[in-house]
């Protein structure tokens, strides 16, 4: 009997997920179907006892419900719990349990385009919402150097500063514009923000004038592939990743999870590229 995985979101219609699981799914041979299933945040509850009732074997969960998907599960994960979000649920044998893949698809990609070693380097954060605290989860389990924040609402940075503590990697909140000057202090620079997604492509979260050469310049977004914040960071001499990796390597994760299998990665990467009109390397 085909096996039924899923997407929890509002809305949904955007999402590539469907196309890189179910491809991957009939690239392995597994009888499996991936849907999005868009569910307004009054139904969160009532769409995770659908998940039981119809016996779905695992679900993705993306904004708004990362967050309150965990009031209804049966047990969540330490690293989960940790982040305070869950973006990946298996349905084992009726027991519903929640992980975050995100954070450590994040540092994967970073460490894999990169090629280097972040665990003494000085790392900026920009924003401080939920994908915020999946990707410093990730950087501080992994391990770096120091670790500050930048965000629009200085208060919302209090609990990623509170983080870094318990990990004992000095951090601390810094406002925007002290940031800006002071870029020759960073080896890393985060974007977590939607600042720059499409269609607002020609905004930034951070002006880079004073970018050193080789800075690494990261954005989560991946639509489009190149934003400004990464075209500038380029034009001055800087490394840039963009959100695919996250996307891809997250995505890669849930799917083991739910199977035990490990997806092609570089096949998942060339249909989003595909999707997206990018080059398919």
């Amino acid at each position: 009997m085909e096996k039924v995985f899923g997407l929890l979101g509002h809305p949904v219609g955007h999402s590539m997920s469907p196309l890189i699981h179910n491809n991957a799914f009939l690239k392995l041979g597994i009888e499996a179907r991936y849907h999005a299933f868009d569910v307004k945040p009054e139904f969160v509850k009532e769409a995770i006892d659908g998940i039981r009732a119809l016996n779905i074997s695992g679900c993705n969960v993306t904004v708004p419900h990362k967050i309150a998907v965990m009031d209804f599960l049966d047990e969540i994960n330490d690293e989960a719990l940790q982040i305070g979000a869950v973006n990946t649920i298996v349905n084992k044998d009726g027991k519903l349990i929640g992980y975050n893949t995100d954070g450590r698809g994040y540092v994967k990609s970073l460490l894999d385009e990169t090629e280097e070693d972040i665990r003494e380097k000085s790392v900026l954060i920009i924003g401080a919402g939920g994908g915020a605290r999946g990707v410093v989860t990730a950087l501080l389990r992994h391990g770096v150097g120091n670790i500050e924040f930048t965000n629009r609402t200085i208060e919302k940075t209090i609990p990623l500063v509170k983080l870094a503590k318990e990990f004992h990697v000095p951090s601390a909140t810094i406002e925007k514009e002290v940031a800006e000057e002071n870029l020759i202090n960073y080896d890393v620079i985060i974007n977590t923000t939607s600042v720059g997604m499409s269609p607002n492509i020609h905004h930034s979260p951070l002006s880079l004038k004073l970018l050193k050469t080789d800075t690494i310049v990261s954005d989560l977004i991946y639509n489009p592939l190149e934003t400004k914040l990464l075209q500038e960071a380029k034009e001055r001499g800087g490394k840039t990743v963009n959100g695919i990796g996250m996307f891809v390597n997250q995505a890669a994760l849930s799917f083991e999870h739910w199977t035990g299998v490990k997806p092609d990665i570089t096949q998942m990467k060339k249909n989003v590229l595909q999707q997206l009109g990018g080059t398919t390397c």
